[in-house]
């Protein structure tokens, strides 16, 4: 029986970001990021060449599931065309020739910046566009007055010095100095629940400039004015332009595939994706503060149930030293409402570039939000600077009894999750003597299920995690840290100020207790678990996992002062040998 508790080593140093300008810096930047397998076909999914739909010999490979707690097999079908007698490029010599899918990303390039800032700022935007990802890009100055005599000309200026720097890099840039945007709403808009339309709408003929650029291969740089009602060109704020565009070109937006097919002849087209797949907002702060974080930036928002939480808790002080925070965290919601489910924002600062391409690659923020917190204070990737990566995220609820269960979607849940049959009748029998509550995000697209176990030395109950899961449609879309953030505030986080986020549970008033879980040796998610577990135990087919309830160790860390905690604490005894009595019995749900 082996026995192993997070110890205290700290985190290996990561490179930094200032690398040399050389070519193999854009492969570097790509190795930084270390991709998993599921990032690597997400990136494919996503950039990869369009499959076509002409009547072909079709070879279809399917990977055989695989029964983990989140991880699930994908299925893909690879078509091969019979060779035509015709001058239009083959899909081999087309993927040579342009090996990716052009998707846009709105990109904010919030100044004033340095001309090495901005060097640094531009060779990001330039690698993202040889991975697929082209910028429009909207230029703002928070040092550009509004009102002054040489507004214009000075705004016209910043961005032509971005034009300039793109060029350098060896990309192509082109200026839109004209309006793109029109000040107003849609007449047929309404305000929803929380939420207000764009102070800007796009026609469709506004956007022939962004068109132009792109299908031409280049980067459009726009200045932010709109066309007011007299069809003047006003400088107005960047943001509004930007959420008038993130609405106008989803809207907009015909382009589904980089081929068509036209009399059963496969027809390549150079033109980009017009939907913004990223909203990347960068500045010279980075992203939102977090009191959790004693004013770290957030690492993942769920906009949908922390947006605000967020506003409530944010110190009057962050509004100096990061004054344009709530503006963007706005913009965020705002954009990612009208872009697609899949679609992230990023915030982050001049200094973190390479941040972009992980983003791109794993859309996934820097440091995983789930982590313990007592290893993310200590993670020195952790700096004013980390990146925030925004989604739209989902509703959180947590359940207290079995009959606030929709059964029917839960069982649903756990057997895609698990590719295996339920056992219901034992299964929800079990659950209506020993459920503690139950975590669910969004519509049943994941869950945690914690029940009270009976103790053996005649102690308080063993707090168990019997389920969590997450259906293969949301795995890889931040469901799977939302859902364990939430965990962690219900259970051994409970009782700290920062376990207080919105989660229609306690709201971080409460005592915390152990977390215990099991799960099978060779499960392929038990690296995750290993992360966030303060230890675990092999035993023989099974692995027991555990978080200690924190709020107890802070206290009686505390009570130490510099003498520390030991190995193993007068409360620790005897727990390990009661928690697999108990836990390895309980019976299997399935069939």
């Amino acid at each position: 029986m082996l026995h192993t508790v997070r110890g205290s080593r700290p985190p290996p140093s990561e490179p930094v970001d200032d690398l040399p300008r050389a070519e193999n810096d854009f492969i570097l930047s790509i190795l930084r990021t270390n991709p998993s397998l599921r990032d690597a076909r997400s990136y494919l999914a996503s950039f990869g060449l369009r499959p076509q739909s002409q009547p072909t010999l079709s070879i279809e490979t399917k990977i055989p599931p695989q029964t983990t707690l989140v991880d699930q097999s994908v299925s893909t079908t690879t078509s091969i065309s019979p060779v035509q007698n015709s001058p239009t490029p083959s899909p081999v010599i087309a993927s040579i020739l342009n090996p990716v899918y052009r998707r846009t990303a709105l990109v904010k390039i919030q100044g004033p910046f340095s001309d090495k800032q901005l060097d640094s700022i531009c060779r990001g935007l330039v690698y993202l566009e040889k991975l697929g990802l082209v910028s429009v890009i909207v230029v703002e100055n928070d040092e550009r007055p509004r009102g002054d005599q040489d507004e214009r000309s000075s705004i016209i200026d910043d961005t032509m010095r971005i034009v300039t720097n793109l060029e350098r890099q060896g990309s192509r840039a082109r200026p839109v100095v004209g309006a793109v945007v029109r000040l107003g709403p849609k007449p047929e808009d309404t305000s929803e629940i929380d939420l207000e339309p764009p102070e800007t709408h796009t026609i469709p003929s506004d956007l022939i400039p962004v068109r132009s650029a792109l299908s031409a291969g280049e980067i459009p740089v726009i200045v932010p004015f709109a066309l007011d009602s007299f069809c003047r060109s006003v400088r107005v704020d960047a943001n509004d332009v930007i959420a008038g565009l993130a609405r106008g070109m989803v809207e907009a937006s015909n382009v589904t595939n980089n081929a068509s097919v036209e009399d059963g002849q496969v027809k390549f087209s150079g033109e980009v994706d017009l939907t913004p797949l990223r909203l990347m907002i960068i500045d010279r702060n980075g992203g939102v503060p977090s009191y959790a974080r004693s004013g770290y930036p957030h690492l993942l928002i769920n906009l949908t149930s922390e947006y605000q939480h967020i506003h409530d808790t944010f110190n009057e002080h962050w509004s100096q030293s990061n004054p344009s925070a709530l503006s963007n965290l706005a913009l965020a919601r705002q954009c990612l409402h009208y872009m697609p489910a899949s679609s992230s924002a990023i915030m982050v600062s001049h200094k973190s570039p390479s941040s972009l391409i992980g983003n791109l690659i794993t859309n996934k923020p820097a440091v995983s939000s789930s982590l313990p917190h007592a290893l993310l204070q200590g993670n020195r990737k952790l700096t004013p600077h980390t990146p925030t990566l925004l989604r739209r995220g989902l509703p959180i609820q947590v359940l207290r009894t079995v009959n606030d269960l929709d059964k029917v979607k839960m069982t649903t849940l756990l057997e895609q999750s698990f590719g295996r049959k339920l056992d219901q009748e034992s299964f929800y029998g079990r659950l209506e003597k020993a459920l503690d509550f139950v975590i669910v995000a969004g519509d049943y697209v994941g869950a945690a299920i914690v029940t009270n176990e009976p103790s053996l030395n005649g102690l308080k109950p063993i707090s168990y995690l019997d389920k969590f899961a997450v259906l293969p449609s949301h795995q890889g879309d931040g469901t799977v840290d939302f859902l364990w953030v939430a965990l962690h505030d219900e259970s051994y986080g409970l009782g700290h100020p920062f376990s207080a986020n919105p989660n229609g549970g306690k709201g971080g008033v409460g005592e915390g207790r152990d977390l215990v879980w099991r799960s099978r040796s060779n499960n392929p998610i038990n690296k995750w678990y290993f992360e966030r577990s303060s230890g675990h135990i092999r035993m023989g087919a099974w692995v027991l996992f555990w978080c200690d309830a924190e709020k107890r160790l802070k206290i009686e860390e505390g009570r130490r002062g510099s003498a520390g905690l030991s190995y193993v604490e007068d409360w620790e005894e005897g727990r390990l040998s009661d928690w697999g009595a108990v836990v390895l019995k309980i019976p299997s749900s399935w069939k």
